[in-house]
């Protein structure tokens, strides 16, 4: 049972602290500015319900089985899989699926710093302009400079190896403790500071009001896609977390209110965002530019504008930072177990190979502009190959190792259930309806 395997790493002290890791790794810039303008732009209400299906139908069950996995291994995700595919009698190769999860979060690391940076830059950046077009050129002469991007991507990257290279309690719980009631407390902050703006409810009914029209397959599969990138789900971070949660936690039930909270963070940034940028009749619908062009506009000609612009932007932040020290964590952590390297140089060691992967990510808006891969920037390519294709494939696998390879006996064991109707239900979705769905999602982006 996993109370006969401790991890060297040592445990979460509550379930809430594993509650606000997960959560931590999962709440990041996708749910700040993706979520609100696709469920936006994709039928509001109706693409609110779909996506609420997805993380039901796909995404808890999936992350109920990374977490049982991490949690049984009680090690690094490479070596929890080579420790349960030997438990399960099972090929040794395996093992791959936890060391590219581990690659996976190294390389997410090393271009979501860059775009991490571009928030904490926003935060003493001020909101003196109040036009879309010097806005727009502002961004636009930021992103062409090296020397900035580069600077604010290296910010990030030591702040999250510091954390990281203190351990768990000292360093990941104690900021995870910290960062994660900040988040909350700001986000409802500016959720309070919309229902000011005098268009508090044209921003609720463009963000819920359904329209089943504009649905079709590609909005099905967007948000099913959403819905399994949102969790962090096949990286490794849930697995390595999931190590760290101690054994008398109910692993259901803490799922479930991982998703909650991380869907609760993704409504409450759109119910934050809409009423301000309608108030101010500018465009909805900007992806990235929503929040580093639109919003700007929007906070430059508003009542304390300048105090809540720069709590959006440290909100930003600090969502980045909660997912960025999941990233590194699980490479840290067969580093420490494997290689019995310490933990600062092991921390230091993952977050200079990651600095260096996102020089690349930073030049590719300016000085490496017209050096493509298959079309796409650095950036640009290294964010496909991580979320269309890494990460389902790894949400893929997860499903099938705990539906197919783990002893039935064993994941009853761990999960600590009755083999009745709740656990049949969620062993037939993990066996047939996740990998399955999750597949049409990994197909829909070569098709």
């Amino acid at each position: 049972m996993s109370d006969q395997r401790k991890s060297i790493h040592g445990t979460w002290s509550s379930r809430w602290t594993f509650i606000l890791a997960a959560t931590g790794s999962a709440v990041g810039l996708g749910n700040i500015w993706k979520f609100p303008y696709m469920a936006g732009d994709n039928g509001g209400g109706a693409f609110v319900l779909i996506y609420l299906a997805c993380i039901f139908v796909i995404g808890i069950p999936i992350m109920l089985g990374e977490i049982m996995i991490g949690r049984r291994g009680r090690s690094s995700p490479a070596n929890t899989m080579s420790f349960l595919a030997k438990e399960a009698e099972s090929s040794q190769a395996w093992t791959l699926l936890g060391a590219t999860g581990a690659l996976a979060g190294l390389l997410i690391l090393s271009f979501y710093s860059v775009a991490a940076g571009w928030a904490m830059a926003y935060v003493f950046g001020g909101f003196q302009e109040t036009s879309a077009q010097a806005v727009s050129s502002e961004f636009d002469k930021f992103l062409a400079d090296p020397a900035a991007l580069l600077f604010w991507h290296t910010l990030f990257i030591i702040l999250t190896v510091t954390i990281v290279a203190r351990g768990i309690l000292k360093g990941l719980e104690a900021w995870i403790n910290t960062l994660m009631p900040m988040l909350f407390i700001i986000i409802i902050l500016l959720c309070i500071y919309a229902m000011q703006t005098g268009a508090f409810l044209e921003g609720l009914a463009y963000l819920f009001k359904p329209d089943f029209t504009k649905i079709n397959s590609d909005v099905l599969l967007a948000a099913l896609g959403q819905a399994f990138f949102t969790l962090s789900l096949g990286m490794g971070a849930i697995m390595a977390y999931g190590a760290y949660m101690p054994a008398d936690q109910n692993i259901g039930r803490t799922a479930i209110t991982v998703a909650a909270l991380d869907t609760g963070v993704a409504l409450l940034a759109g119910i934050a965002i809409f009423p301000i940028v309608f108030a101010n009749g500018l465009a909805p619908t900007e992806g990235p530019g929503l929040v580093f062009v639109t919003l700007p506009i929007a906070f430059a000609n508003m009542p304390l504008g300048v105090l809540f612009g720069t709590l959006f932007f440290i909100l930003l932040s600090i969502a980045a930072l909660s997912s960025s020290i999941s990233l590194i964590e699980p490479g840290v952590a067969w580093l420490v177990e494997s290689l019995k390297t310490k933990r600062a140089y092991a921390a230091i060691g993952l977050g200079i190979f990651s600095w260096i992967l996102g020089v690349f990510s930073a030049l590719s808006f300016n000085l490496m502009s017209e050096f493509k891969l298959f079309g796409m920037n650095f950036f640009d390519f290294t964010d496909f190959l991580t979320n269309q294709i890494m990460l389902p494939l790894g949400g893929i696998f997860i499903a099938v190792f705990v539906g197919w390879v783990m002893k039935k006996k064993d994941v009853l064991d761990e999960l600590q259930i009755e083999d009745g109707i709740i656990f049949k239900s969620w062993f037939f979705v993990i066996r047939f309806v996740a990998p399955v769905m999750v597949a049409m999602v990994l197909l829909y982006f070569f098709i």
